[in-house]
């Protein structure tokens, strides 16, 4: 019976009530209760099926986390500063700031250590970069089983047939590893719409070189259900409540 537990950190996460190391947290708060009974025990196991339940601290807690979108210049990289260049984190200042809507602030603009970036997006492409505090959404855009889609805007040289998008949809493998199937579209002469569900380091510029074709642009445009709309260049703005991956 007892191979049938499951530590009590790893089945919130796996409900995508937060992430494991919020779960632990919470736990050494007090704050999860099992089947109605308070667990502040870290390490604890619990049957898959079990009701868990957390405290209105952790759910306050969890509605202050920051998300926030970047519009990523070139010269930037996604994560931890490397080489000298400089993280995307640094462009997240107040006059930075980008908001449709004149009414809101930066008055807690006091979020900067916790934010971690979901996703990468490399030191020569542009586009939409999502920030969080919230385990949840990373999960969701780079956890193993994740499905949503990054749409991506993608000039090139070279010449693409009929038979070379086929390869680029489903037919492609990087590293000795077959490539999920994309969405790859023709959008005008010199550029290509790529949609895909995985994002290997550098993937749409190797899959375009084992076609003869050669990126000079690339540019995320939509992550899910956000898109990156008209946010300047290297400003940023809040993950608005009503924007769900």
């Amino acid at each position: 019976m007892n191979d049938q537990l499951i530590r009590l950190s790893k089945v919130m996460s796996m409900r995508g009530l937060c992430s494991r190391r919020e779960a632990d947290a919470w736990i050494e708060k007090g704050w999860v209760y099992v089947d109605g009974q308070l667990v502040n025990e870290l390490g604890y196991k619990i049957r898959p099926e079990q009701h868990i339940e957390v405290s209105q601290h952790a759910k306050k807690e969890q509605k202050q986390l920051v998300t926030v979108l970047i519009n990523k210049p070139i010269g930037y990289v996604s994560g931890q500063a490397e080489e000298g260049y400089t993280p995307a984190v640094k462009l997240i200042t107040s006059s930075n700031y980008w908001s449709t809507n004149p009414q809101k602030n930066t008055e807690k603009f006091n979020f900067i250590k916790g934010l971690a970036p979901c996703g990468r997006l490399d030191i020569d492409s542009t586009g939409l970069l999502v920030l969080s505090q919230d385990g949840r959404i990373a999960k969701k855009l780079i956890g193993d089983d994740s499905v949503i889609e990054k749409e991506y805007l993608v000039r090139y040289e070279g010449k693409i047939t009929e038979e070379k998008l086929q390869l680029l949809n489903f037919g492609l493998e990087l590293d000795g590893k077959k490539l999920k199937r994309a969405k790859v579209l023709i959008q005008n002469e010199d550029q290509l719409k790529f949609v895909l569900v995985e994002g290997r380091k550098r993937q749409i510029r190797r899959m375009c070189e084992l076609v003869g074709l050669k990126v000079i642009g690339l540019k995320r445009v939509r992550i899910g259900k956000v898109k990156l709309g008209k946010l300047p260049v290297g400003k940023w703005r809040y993950l608005e409540e009503d924007e769900i991956f």
